[in-house]
């Protein structure tokens, strides 16, 4: 992605080197895998999140970033300003106001209005504060343990997570609670799976943007489409236990995932994303 020397956002807020609260307990293992990807889309951390990290406070300190995070700091900057312009000219076409999200950098844990969350989590979208985190320590678990190498896979991570922020600003986030509140974990499932294709298909909507910029390079719709197939819950669970289990599925197949943003890079346009409309996900 020709992304050096472009304008970035000036909504990143930088909370690197503060001392957030720990996690509970010890060893993690495999289950790191499964949370990262469960807390991946941001659509409801809160549960997850209150259940791997202790309370406290974020305390002030200096933080020295390396020269390779202040280049990847750089990106992520871009990243989120071209999502702003994106969606800005998106919901003005609709003759809606775009509200810009603010996105936080944090590293080892961070307070958030949906509870408190180690890096482990990986990126997530809070709706409450209508803030994303990351810790830029994720870009080398993405190209290291999920196999997903390049500034691209980056950027999808980034811009899925945008699109939980387009959903909260469309209401759909406020449906989904609602259907937390009177289904089964199990029937609940299905729908969080269709709101988290929805975001991936949203995504793919800021790459077709993106693309219309001439701004993509050869190699980035494969990266972004490999990070979609690598954080698929099949993959995953097959990863981490050896077999999958389609009830617990909050995500989507690996298939799913790359198959629906890839219709939104297709389409760019926010209508061909009714992903809970659609008979065949």
């Amino acid at each position: 992605m020709q992304w050096k020397g472009r304008r970035g956002s000036s909504n990143v807020e930088d909370r690197r080197g503060r001392k957030g609260p720990g996690l509970v307990g010890g060893g993690i293992g495999g289950i790191v895998i499964l949370l990262v990807v469960t807390l991946l889309g941001g659509g409801n951390p809160v549960d997850l999140l209150s259940s791997l990290v202790g309370s406290g406070s974020d305390t002030g300190a200096t933080y020295t970033e390396t020269a390779e995070e202040k280049e990847l700091s750089q990106f992520v900057s871009v990243v989120l300003a071209d999502t702003e312009d994106v969606w800005t000219n998106m919901f003005k076409q609709e003759g809606l106001t775009y509200e810009k999200p603010k996105l936080v950098l944090y590293t080892g844990s961070v307070q958030s209005a949906c509870g408190t969350a180690g890096s482990s989590v990986g990126p997530f979208y809070c709706p409450g504060d209508r803030k994303l985190y990351i810790d830029l320590s994720f870009y080398d678990e993405l190209r290291q343990e999920f196999q997903a190498p390049g500034d691209f896979a980056m950027a999808y991570v980034i811009a899925h997570e945008v699109g939980h922020h387009v959903q909260t600003l469309l209401g759909t986030s406020d449906k989904l609670a609602k259907y937390r509140q009177s289904l089964s974990e199990q029937e609940y499932n299905k729908y969080q799976v269709r709101f988290e294709l929805q975001a991936d298909y949203l995504a793919g909507v800021w790459a077709h943007h993106v693309q219309g910029k001439n701004l993509l390079e050869k190699g980035d719709l494969e990266e972004a489409l490999t990070a979609a197939s690598a954080v698929g819950d099949d993959t995953i669970q097959k990863k981490a236990r050896g077999y999958v289990v389609p009830e617990s599925f909050t995500h989507g197949t690996s298939e799913q995932r790359k198959r629906w943003f890839y219709q939104g890079f297709e389409n760019g346009t926010i209508k061909g994303g009714d992903t809970f409309g659609a008979k065949n996900l």
